[in-house]
């Protein structure tokens, strides 16, 4: 059943966990901080599908009649161009990648899924498209059907089934842990709510959250709210360096979501590999998987 709404703190997907309040959470080697880079490889489509949830998807100049060659054809650069200067720039660093990959490109970029495997990507679930989003419009049967075809499309790209999800726009519905869970996915990235996996409460159990750090999210931060960046760059830095400090004390996670259409382009990647060589550099930072991190996790809790 999907979360219900009550006073306090309105719906029952997860327990209220104040951070001064928790166990410690310790890293192996006892490192301060888990560090996972998320990027994303989305099909932007031409004409989606009648009925289907489009967002205000980032790209282009602004919108305009179709067919917005500006829109589509930058979005797609990601898959052309910039998703092998972000991969080149997390292997100098020594930082596996978390590929979330939707099922369009599953299907039409066997070269992409090749190249993300030899690498030794971990590719995560990310829905049917960019413009095919979840939302509580869609009935239980739609999702459901919608979260099945997804994780097909990635067994058969790939020969095994996806433990993580990331919802195309952060997208879900009241429901969509649950269906998730009964999917076989182990833990998801919508939530961006704490700097610690957290476990979700549903009737399989089993699901965990792996919050990304939405504000540093680089549509987010350079797209939406027009940060400059170098400023960007510091940005990175700077969270890093006050998680790390707080991770002497208590474990924490910096998941960052990249997209190689934005961060990809060759005026921006230099801030990128500076930052993560900032971050990689310091003692005490275990670069890992989103699964890594969710086996760990499960596997070894907060101490209180």
């Amino acid at each position: 059943m999907p979360a219900e709404r009550r006073f306090g703190m309105d719906h029952e997907h997860y327990e209220w966990s104040p951070f001064v309040k928790r166990g410690v959470l310790r890293w192996p080697r006892n490192d301060r901080v888990a560090l996972c880079v998320i990027v994303n490889l989305e099909h932007m489509e031409w004409s989606p599908p009648e009925g289907s949830y489009t967002a205000a998807l980032a790209g282009g100049l602004a919108p305009r009649p179709f067919p917005d060659y500006a829109r589509l054809s930058h979005r797609e650069y990601g898959h052309r161009v910039g998703i092998f200067r972000v991969l080149d720039v997390l292997e100098k660093h020594g930082i596996k990648a978390t590929v979330a990959m939707d099922a369009l490109t599953a299907e039409n970029y066997p070269y992409l899924v090749n190249h993300c495997l030899r690498r030794g990507c971990e590719i995560i679930g990310h829905g049917m498209s960019a413009s095919r989003m979840i939302t509580g419009n869609m009935s239980e049967r739609e999702e459901s059907a919608y979260i099945q075809s997804s994780i097909a499309a990635l067994r058969r790209a790939t020969g095994a089934a996806p433990l993580g999800w990331l919802g195309p726009e952060y997208g879900e519905s009241s429901r969509t842990p649950q269906l998730l869970a009964r999917a076989g996915i182990r833990y998801v990235c919508d939530w961006t709510n704490d700097e610690q996996p957290y476990p979700l409460e549903t009737p399989q159990g089993g699901l965990f959250a792996l919050p990304i750090m939405l504000e540093l999210d680089d549509i987010h931060a350079l797209w939406d709210r027009r940060i400059v960046i170098d400023r960007y760059g510091e940005l990175l830095k700077e969270s890093f360096d006050t998680v790390y400090q707080d991770g002497a004390q208590n474990g924490r996670v910096l998941v960052l979501n990249l997209h190689p259409w934005l961060i990809g382009q060759p005026f921006r990647i230099g801030y990128l590999d500076e930052a993560l060589g900032h971050m990689v550099r310091r003692q005490g930072v275990w670069a890992a998987t989103g699964s890594e991190i969710i086996d760990w996790y499960r596997r070894n809790p907060p101490v209180a």
